[in-house]
């Protein structure tokens, strides 16, 4: 599993930005909030959710890219 190492450093020769995709865009949450909630998920933090997303598409499709560190 890819994870911001955990005290939120991104600067890691390791790191690498992915993009993550959803076919299916959330009904009832703001995008860039359910991107951040499922990094939040991955990451165990929301501050490391937020220092991790670089983007978050929003229209024409659903998705973020974010800078992960594989472990």
């Amino acid at each position: 599993m890819a994870e911001v190492s955990r005290d939120g450093d991104l600067s890691s020769s390791s790191a690498a930005v992915h993009i993550i995709y959803y076919a299916e865009k959330p009904d009832d949450e703001e995008l860039e909030a359910f991107h951040l909630h499922i990094l939040d998920s991955v990451l165990g933090s929301d501050g490391a959710a937020k220092k991790a997303l670089i983007y978050s598409y929003k229209t024409v499709a659903s998705g973020f890219s974010a800078k992960l560190i594989a472990e």
